[in-house]
């Protein structure tokens, strides 16, 4: 009877985990796709709405930066619980910013939920990686999955708002509170105490810190492996409609319906992942998922073909779909201390989210966006040789007790 009621407390657990990742997508992508009014009611530039936007980006930032001391000072559910409590009132304060017209608060609410998801972005994480090790089943690219779907969900939903005429202050206030009920339920199954340091192995060496990060050859390699599979994954998000318009002539709905094919690339790349990590091996398809990415990126780089640059981009989706969640489940279970291993790889991976499209921009500028790709095609191939660095210990041990995976 415990061992059910077990299995049932995990699999609510789960379930749960998947709850975090799809509601934020579906939360970003409600007020992604009403940017243009956005835009319009705050009455911005499109340079000030940048500066508005930025709120985003520095919110991301500072929450994954400290996300990792939370977790270990606090544990993973209340990081959790508190980082989805301000990516709600992000969604409302920017309600209320589209009411009072004020760009300023915008981007305070835009800092909020950045910030909400940032911190909660590691802590989910920590406890992902854990479920996937008691289950003994690789999970995490199926969670990540569910955000792909809530992005693809909440653009669904968006567009079809937007034709109806909503305001986009009530699509964010509508948006906001619908999703309230849903996290108050999932936070139920998360138990308390994942990822908080303890001293309860006494003098273990799981218990001790480990060495810092930059002395870690293998962290810096999985996080080398994040950075570039990031970097892909970024440059098509930001880069990709207009890659297609300007460089191999699409028109701009064109470009919008291919770039709509590299994410149902990375949304099945997500959900049919797991099965190939448990039959293989994580290094195996890192391995073969730059190399399929790299030669989606190819493609569209060198050869002049409508055909063939529609077929590239599921491959350059389906290539960058599982460096994320692979490398932060490496990084968690590849040495002590997983919330400050998991950290560094997450924040690597959000700096080549945010860095990497304006440093393509620059380069576009001056030689073409297909020449500025070379960059991101380079990155990728060093990512399918470092791949290694993800494998999976033979053993890990609590308390001092050998435990084979």
């Amino acid at each position: 009877m415990t061992a059910v009621s077990s299995r049932k407390s995990l699999l609510r657990r789960t379930w749960a985990l998947y709850a975090f990742f799809f509601l934020p997508g579906l939360l970003m992508a409600s007020w992604a796709t009403r940017t243009p009014t956005i835009r319009d009611v705050l009455a911005v530039s499109i340079s000030e709405m940048g500066i508005v936007l930025f709120g985003l980006s520095v919110g991301s930032m500072s929450g994954i930066l400290c996300s990792g001391w939370l977790v270990k000072r606090f544990g993973a559910q209340p990081v959790i619980r508190n980082g989805m409590m301000l990516v709600v009132a992000g969604m409302l304060m920017m309600s209320l910013a589209l009411w009072l017209t004020s760009p300023w608060l915008f981007a305070l609410g835009l800092a909020g939920l950045g910030s909400g998801m940032g911190s909660a972005e590691v802590a989910i994480n920590v406890e992902g990686a854990t479920v996937e090790r008691l289950r003994q089943k690789t999970l995490l690219p199926m969670m990540h999955g569910f955000y792909s779907l809530g992005t693809l969900t909440g653009a669904g939903l968006g567009m079809a708002l937007t034709g109806s005429g909503l305001r986009a202050e009530l699509h964010l206030l509508l948006a906001g509170l619908i999703v309230i009920i849903p996290m108050m339920i999932a936070m139920t199954a998360i138990p308390a105490g994942t990822g908080k340091q303890s001293l309860a192995c006494g003098n273990d060496a799981a218990a001790r810190p480990g060495k810092p990060f930059w002395k870690d050859g293998k962290l810096l390699l999985i996080g080398l492996i994040v950075l570039a599979m990031a970097f892909a994954e970024g440059s098509a998000n930001d880069w990709l409609p207009l890659l297609m318009v300007d460089g191999h002539g699409f028109s701009p709905t064109s470009g919008s319906l291919i770039y709509a094919g590299f994410t149902l690339g990375m949304t099945l790349g997500r959900f049919g992942g797991g099965w190939f990590i448990d039959r293989y091996s994580r290094v195996a398809v890192v391995r073969a998922s730059a190399v399929l990415g790299a030669l989606g990126i190819a493609m569209v780089i060198f050869i002049d073909s409508a055909f063939v640059a529609s077929l590239s981009v599921i491959f350059w989706g389906l290539g960058a779909s599982l460096g994320f969640p692979l490398t932060i489940s490496a990084a968690s279970d590849t040495g002590p201390d997983a919330p400050t291993r998991v950290s560094v790889v997450a924040t690597t991976g959000y700096l080549a989210f945010l860095v990497g499209p304006p440093l393509l921009g620059f380069l576009g500028e001056r030689y073409g966006l297909r020449n500025a790709m070379l960059v991101v095609l380079a990155l990728v191939l060093i990512a399918a040789l470092a791949a290694k660095a993800v494998a999976k210990p033979p053993v890990v041990t609590h308390c001092g007790k050998a435990q084979t995976q």
